[in-house]
């Protein structure tokens, strides 16, 4: 697309899946089953942690809120994605493109901070068992969870307005959402003060957590070789085996993503990896925590049982 004045671009235009014309229909269904099993995954964990006594502890709790964080951060891009694979609307206000980009990263950031949380949960209740009611007070949990959130927003925040006081040449984003590096090509000029930023808070958002995670897990594996029994060593790792997985998977794409040289970025694999995290990692949260925990698996029998029942 040819390029504009600055002062004209009051909105932005999304190519999405142009190069799938013929695929779109598909997409659209394919995404929207996706989305709807993702929804109705991360309400029912909402659900039945909340409903069930026995997961009232602060793993729960965590991973309630995550499951909170995930729907919104679904719900921030999908939707609008679900409307231009049908035609329905394929431009965004340069105001609504601001917005969409200040919660997705507000979201995404929670959940990569959340999982660190998480991490620390399971490092004390197997690394200091005796301790953990105390350190892991209801107190300390509510600390915890709002902290996150302040922090991943207040980031979010500053990086929409570096990004928002730009001038943009050009309203075509070759995406489908209003993501950093999509929106940034847009710019006339990009200053060195924006990539510096972005490399700042994805370090601080995706980096730190995992290096935390990753002497976490460290202390935690070499507290478990110390278990005598290897019952006891399965049952012990089987507690962290969904954690782990979710970990894996999503610091994984969010490192892909925000670390992969500009050079080697085509329209293709951007939005490949971008439906990964956006659509697939959302999913993986419910599909992992309900069908491979068993305290989940049973909470939920408990809850079905009891609506029955009724």
């Amino acid at each position: 697309m040819k390029r504009v004045n600055h002062t004209a671009v009051r909105e932005f235009v999304f190519q999405g899946f142009s190069n799938f014309q013929e695929h779109q229909l598909t997409l659209f269904v394919v995404f929207l089953t996706l989305y709807m099993l993702t929804l109705a995954g991360n309400v029912i964990i909402v659900t039945v942690i909340r409903i069930d006594h026995h997961l009232h502890t602060p793993m729960y709790f965590f991973l309630s809120a995550l499951s909170t964080s995930e729907t919104f951060y679904s719900l921030v891009i999908i939707p609008r994605m679900l409307s231009s694979l049908v035609g329905l609307s394929h431009s965004i206000s340069l105001e609504g493109c601001g917005t969409q980009l200040f919660l997705f990263l507000g979201f995404a950031i929670t959940n990569c901070l959340l999982l660190a949380v998480m991490g620390f949960d399971r490092y004390v209740a197997i690394c200091n068992p005796l301790r953990y009611s105390i350190i892991m007070n209801w107190r300390v949990c509510a600390m915890l969870a709002s902290s996150v959130c302040a922090t991943a927003f207040s980031l979010s925040l500053v990086q929409a307005v570096a990004i928002f006081q730009l001038p943009f040449c050009d309203s075509l984003i070759k995406h489908f959402f209003c993501d950093v590096r999509p929106v940034l090509d847009l710019a006339c000029a990009t200053p060195i003060i924006n990539d510096i930023l972005t490399l700042i808070i994805s370090l601080l958002a995706i980096t730190a957590p995992a290096a935390f995670l990753f002497i976490s897990y460290i202390l935690i594996i070499s507290t478990i070789l110390k278990i005598a029994s290897a019952e006891g060593r399965k049952k012990t790792f089987a507690t962290c085996a969904s954690h782990l997985t979710v970990v894996i998977v999503h610091y994984g794409c969010a490192s892909i993503a925000y670390f992969k040289p500009r050079s080697e970025n085509t329209q293709d694999q951007d939005q490949l990896i971008s439906v990964t995290y956006t659509v697939v990692t959302p999913l993986l949260n419910p599909v992992v925590y309900s069908l491979r925990n068993k305290e989940v698996q049973d909470a939920l029998r408990r809850v079905v049982g009891r609506k029955s029942l009724f």
